[in-house]
């Protein structure tokens, strides 16, 4: 199969806006797909390389050739280049990695190029998530849709779905168990603004803590024991306390669920950069002495022979309170969400969650079953927002449905002092091309454009007046930027063309925001961007 069929049904995808009519696109490249084609296919169409980590980046796209004049490329070609470069390693390997690109750039068409580019950067927005492309697979291969789902459920790869899917048709899905040892794709919790909202969408619930640790999913099978994160990546020699505080519980085997987290020594949560840098560290002797991780769990997927991703919500937790009396999430149960002394007593639940720390509260229905991999109304998270006013100092143009569009946000913080500069300038905190619509996007093409100072072929950088309304999750350590801080999580809410430069906030105001305590924050910054 040639690439330049995928990049055109993408680009067909991205203009598309009826859900239908992106299904139908989706359905019909997948059906010419065939064989070692197919599950490649699947993982591009979704927006990702089938190697997952191909250790390419921006940087790779830089100095992109001339387009070639017509197509050449095939899937298997430019996947067996990923490949080589999602392997290459030490000296002289980014060399040979920018190599592999600009040679695939070079025979690559116009199109091809923005597909490749979007993949290598991670950011092709062609609005085929995950969800359209497991309803495209279920047209393409004319098999019903609860099986595709069902199959995903248990295996947790997309792509070797698709590919079973269109080689094998119903049976081939059937033949998907849920296997420990393989680590399936973890549900995921939409969010609501408040906790009236959440429960409205799930009915009865139970309320939980929401911790800001690493999320992991455990697989245990008499002795063996392995930890992978919400990527699916695999960090069990990394996390020695959860091997053992596993290994101690009273069950044969078992898939469970749950978050990993540092602890000051006050008792308080640290912040999610110090467990995260403590996950990410392989001198373990030494990372374990100085943060060692609690493992909280709140879920089970198999226990003891049972598979128990089909059953209610409330039954998997009791499954889980006789597994792991010890270490379960706090919850306090809502049953019946319509009594206003029950939603008193949670909302009391999720005060006392915040005054320990915890981000949040993650809002539980205890009927749904565990929906893997999905965002629907079985888990609700809701949690404080925190806002910035910050000005825009750069955007970067756009791949896939974005193309022609400044997306990518440089936000800057004011910088009265002169802290990093002339005083009554702005410091760099980092980018974010979230929560923008296509009408946001308009607006702030044009906007940015009248505000240009200077672009280049990515980059129109423009006079620091546009402030923009940015929600976040915390400010991190970053020896990215200059003030060695970033926001976590950064989306848009809004631009604020009412509101001159000079109301912007200011650097101290963003160092406000970044909770250290009690000495945790010891790992380096190097570490914690890992």
């Amino acid at each position: 199969m040639l690439l330049t069929e995928i990049a055109a049904a993408s680009e067909a995808v991205a203009a598309a806006s009826a859900r239908r009519d992106k299904v139908a696109l989706l359905a019909a490249c997948l059906r010419r797909a065939s064989g070692s084609d197919a599950p490649v296919v699947a993982a591009w169409l979704s927006g990702r390389t089938f190697q997952r980590r191909t250790g390419l980046g921006w940087a790779s796209l830089r100095s992109a050739p001339p387009p070639a004049v017509s197509p050449s490329l095939t899937v298997q070609m430019v996947d067996a280049q990923l490949a080589r470069a999602s392997l290459l390693t030490g000296a002289g390997s980014s060399g040979e990695r920018q190599k592999i690109v600009l040679e695939l750039l070079s025979a690559a068409t116009a199109g091809e190029q923005r597909l490749l580019s979007g993949l290598i950067s991670g950011e092709l927005r062609q609005g085929a998530a995950a969800g359209l492309i497991v309803d495209a697979v279920a047209k393409a291969a004319e098999v019903p849709l609860a099986s595709v789902r069902r199959a995903l459920s248990v295996h947790g790869d997309l792509p070797d779905v698709a590919a079973a899917a269109l080689e094998g048709g119903e049976s081939a899905l059937s033949a998907f168990q849920l296997s420990i040892g393989r680590a399936l794709a973890p549900m995921l919790a939409a969010p609501a603004p408040e906790l009236g909202a959440a429960l409205a969408k799930t009915g009865p619930a139970g309320v939980e803590w929401k911790l800001d640790g690493v999320r992991v999913q455990i697989h245990r099978q008499g002795s063996d024991v392995s930890v992978f994160t919400r990527t699916l990546d695999d960090i069990t020699a990394r996390v020695p306390e959860v091997v053992e505080a596993v290994r101690g519980l009273d069950v044969a085997d078992a898939i469970l669920d749950g978050e990993v987290i540092a602890y000051t020594a006050s008792g308080r949560p640290a912040p999610f950069q110090v467990t995260s840098a403590r996950v990410a560290r392989h001198d373990l002797e030494k990372a374990r002495a100085a943060t060692p991780l609690s493992l909280t769990l709140f879920d089970a997927l198999h226990v003891d022979g049972d598979d128990l991703i089909d059953r209610p919500g409330a039954d998997r937790r009791t499954r889980l309170e006789v597994a792991a009396p010890e270490l379960i999430v706090p919850r306090h149960v809502v049953d019946d969400p319509s009594d206003e002394a029950a939603v008193t007593g949670a909302q009391a639940f999720a005060a006392d969650t915040l005054a320990r720390g915890h981000e949040g509260v993650v809002v539980k229905s205890l009927a749904s079953a565990y929906t893997m991999g999905r965002r629907g109304a079985g888990w609700v998270k809701v949690k404080p927002r925190i806002t910035l006013d910050l000005v825009v100092l750069a955007a970067e143009w756009g791949h896939g449905r974005r193309t022609g569009k400044l997306s990518n946000l440089h936000l800057g913080a004011r910088d009265p002092e002169g802290e990093y500069g002339p005083p009554g300038g702005f410091v760099m905190l980092g980018k974010t091309f979230k929560g923008l619509t296509d009408v946001m996007l308009d607006w702030q093409t044009g906007k940015l454009r009248e505000l240009a100072e200077r672009e280049s072929k990515w980059v129109v950088h423009v006079r620091p007046e546009l402030i923009v309304e940015i929600a976040f999750d915390g400010v991190q350590r970053s020896p990215r930027y200059p003030a060695g801080l970033a926001l976590r999580f950064a989306r848009v809410l809004a631009h604020r063309p009412d509101k001159p430069a000079a109301q912007a906030d200011t650097i101290a105001t963003v160092r406000s925001h970044h909770v250290v305590e009690d000495g945790a924050e010891n790992s380096s910054a190097d570490e914690a961007e890992t």
